[in-house]
């Protein structure tokens, strides 16, 4: 079967040229893609939601499948419908339904049930494939429209979406499509998006269901974003992110009557990240260096590393090497991380009833260069390095509370022991994060 394009002409351009130039103007090709295991993504004609629909997906590391969960609108088909069978056409092209997953999914289901009324004329679904072609011509999908249902049947749909993926071993990215508060003005629309947002950064499907239902927000799609954050999840996820919110007053102007849009990504801890928790826990708790027993690729690398630790918020301790000091960045990170813990000079060792609240990241560095002028750093993009003779100071670039080159430098030499109006060197470079 091929399911026809139902909005195309209408919530987004109709011919694939039209198209295609749209979303070159909604999306950023240079950000940085992470490995993202669910999104909220608005569903809305491509004027009004899509920068925040193209600011979110443009973060997302592909998989080969999206499951897209969008909510029932027109109220045709069954209440929780999948199709299994297929393909979605755009102006782009068709897109295949990943039968194999979508088949399983739909056996394994107390709730999904094989239904292709439900989609017809549905939009929630159909609007967020042309950006998913955009970046993967040949990516698949499996569709799925839910109808309101309780927080315990949602969370169970869920559940079993991830279930059947760990067991498939299938790497996935789950799409929840909705919109956010419809038709208030600006500022309570505004008040109330915040609180369904604050419910789902905090991955608590059972707060949002309560924030949804008590203070009437009318978010379309709060039924598929409680089974994608059950799902992600169970497949890992453990920090959600704000990439974009507006309204479609922002747009049009007109602030009396207007629609809430909000891109929120869903992601898990890092390998690298993973390797920093596992070597401080096996250091505090039993004096032991943690080995690793395979490196995935960032790990095999050699570069200078930085490990942070963050208790609540706030720093707990951070320690690097400006240069590889080991083989590999994995032996990097081990070393680096219990330092952290345990050596940095501003904080006592790292008590075993801590380690239950710490997070980590970690920075890998890339190759410093020396720059003419100040006005050759950039505070998000660059960390700096401040040299005079054997002294150095180093400051990783994006830090809150670092707002300006000039305070790069002014930290780097007291850091060092550098006097402020001694002549430096200045050096500049880039990291990859991991968190």
């Amino acid at each position: 079967m091929i399911r026809q394009a139902a909005v195309a002409g209408q919530f987004y351009p109709g011919t694939a040229q039209e198209l295609r130039a749209a979303i070159e103007g909604l999306v950023d090709r240079e950000v940085a893609k992470e490995e993202v295991i669910g999104l909220v993504s608005p569903h809305a004609g491509y004027v009004y939601s899509g920068p925040v629909a193209g600011a979110t997906i443009s973060r997302v590391k592909f998989r080969d499948t999206f499951i897209v969960i969008g909510p029932n609108h027109t109220g045709m088909g069954k209440p929780f419908s999948i199709m299994t069978e297929g393909a979605w056409q755009t102006p782009l092209g068709e897109v295949a339904i990943d039968s194999e997953l979508a088949r399983q999914i739909r056996d394994d289901s107390s709730h999904l049930e094989e239904d292709t009324a439900a989609h017809q004329n549905e939009h929630s679904v159909e609007v967020q494939l042309p950006f998913l072609q955009y970046f993967k011509p040949d990516v698949k999908i499996v569709p799925i429209v839910l109808a309101s249902a309780s927080a315990d049947v949602l969370k169970e749909i869920g559940r079993e979406i991830a279930g059947v993926a760990s067991r498939l071993k299938r790497p996935v990215v789950i799409l929840a499509s909705s919109d956010m508060t419809h038709y208030e003005p600006q500022a309570a629309a505004e008040e109330k998006d915040r609180q369904a947002i604050d419910a789902i950064l905090e991955m608590d499907e059972d707060k949002l269901l309560e924030r949804v239902s008590g203070l009437g927000i009318s978010m379309c799609g709060y039924a598929p974003v409680v089974a994608m954050m059950a799902a992600a999840r169970e497949l890992g996820a453990r920090t959600a992110e704000l990439v974009k919110y507006q309204t479609s007053g922002d747009i049009s102007g007109d602030y009396s009557r207007v629609v809430g849009y909000a891109g929120i990504i869903l992601k898990g801890v890092s390998p690298l990240a993973e390797l920093a928790r596992k070597a401080v826990e096996g250091y505090v708790r039993h004096g032991q260096n943690y080995k690793p027993a395979e490196l995935t690729a960032e790990m095999a690398e050699k570069a200078g590393v930085f490990v942070c630790l963050k208790r609540a918020g706030q720093l707990r301790g951070c320690i690097g090497t400006f240069e590889p000091c080991w083989d590999n960045v994995a032996k990097e990170t081990v070393d680096n991380a219990i330092s952290s813990a345990t050596r940095d000079p501003r904080f006592p060792p790292v008590a075993l009833e801590e380690l239950d609240d710490l997070t980590y990241s970690v920075d890998v560095l890339g190759q410093p260069e020396q720059v003419a002028g100040i006005d050759q750093l950039d505070v998000k993009r660059y960390g700096v390095i401040v040299e005079a003779g054997p002294r150095r100071g180093l400051l990783l670039p994006d830090l809150e509370g670092v707002d300006t080159p000039q305070q790069q430098i002014d930290i780097c030499r007291q850091k060092a022991g550098i006097g402020p109006d001694e002549p430096v060197k200045l050096y500049r470079f880039e990291v990859k994060r991991y968190e």
